[in-house]
């Protein structure tokens, strides 16, 4: 079977992307094992193209704009000295050790964690 008459980037017969040509005189499908003889890519031009975001499209939030959700305590922040910080919890480590809580300062943001 001839390249020209199908794209070359994909298997006939299942759809699968087929690999780049390489050292092997055959390009083999990983999905359904179909063969192609590595001399029908000759010629072929491999291209790919990255497209950027413009930075116009770009929104940066603010820290103070942001939200702090969570269960609010009551517990003294080490930066600013004042009362107040929200927490959240995640399972970071193996489930037989404990979790792991994250405080946020509701005043100055200012972050902790704390391995339970």
């Amino acid at each position: 079977m001839s390249c020209s008459s199908r794209d070359p980037n994909f298997c006939p017969d299942c759809g699968n992307i087929l690999p780049l040509p390489g050292a092997q005189d055959v390009v083999r499908c990983p999905r359904c094992s179909f063969a192609i003889p590595a001399i029908d890519f000759s010629g072929l031009e491999v291209r790919s193209t990255v497209v950027f975001n413009p930075v116009e499209q770009l929104s940066l939030q603010d820290d103070n704009d942001c939200v702090l959700k969570g269960a609010e305590i009551d517990r003294r922040c080490p930066r600013c000295n004042k009362e107040g910080m929200i927490y959240h919890t995640r399972q970071m480590r193996s489930a037989d050790e404990g979790q792991t809580v994250f405080y946020t300062c509701i005043h100055c943001r200012f972050q902790e964690k704390e391995d339970s």
